[in-house]
């Protein structure tokens, strides 16, 4: 798949977090539908979302088309796996590039960019970035409709398992590559 020429991408700042709360609630309502049932769907919302400590760490990319926006997505230098700001179990430790695998967090398409290479991009510019920083392997949790892509660009599963910490057992999967 191509990505779209016309997608440009910045740092993301606090001012996007009304816009990107949107576009992730739009994601898991629309993209998780054909995976998920409505209680699973709702227990994502608990499970994921926006890590503001991503934006502060300047490793959280916005993905736009003209004034859209279209996605959005970043890595981490810190041991928290996945999860937003409300999500429990979060660990700020920073991570030793030489020994750990560095974060692909909170990756979320707009449903109206799908297959435009969004995912792509976002993939492409964490890899840079935790690479440019001295790490040789990336790891991120997948939900069901993110694995495809994820397998498509070289991540290999390490381990399924559920979360079950938003009320429902959401289905899940650790992946791994080598940068």
């Amino acid at each position: 798949m191509m990505v779209d020429p016309a997608l440009r991408h910045r740092l993301a700042r606090r001012a996007d977090f009304p816009a990107l709360s949107a576009l992730m609630e739009a994601a898991i309502a629309e993209l998780q539908r054909p995976f998920l049932d409505p209680a699973q769907i709702a227990a994502s919302r608990a499970l994921m979302g926006l890590d503001s400590q991503l934006i502060d760490d300047g490793t959280y990319f916005v993905i736009e088309r003209a004034d859209a926006l279209a996605g959005c997505g970043g890595w981490s230098r810190r041991a928290t796996l996945y999860g937003g700001d409300g999500s429990p179990g979060r660990d700020a430790a920073l991570l030793d590039p030489a020994r750990d695998a560095a974060r692909v967090r909170a990756m979320y398409t707009h449903p109206a960019f799908v297959r435009r290479g969004v995912g792509r991009l976002i993939l492409t510019l964490c890899e840079q970035a935790a690479r440019a920083e001295g790490f040789a392997r990336a790891e991120l949790v997948a939900t069901l409709a993110g694995e495809p892509l994820y397998r498509a660009c070289g991540y290999r599963a390490l381990e399924r398992f559920e979360d079950e910490r938003g009320g429902a057992p959401v289905p899940l999967l650790r992946m791994s590559k080598a940068l």
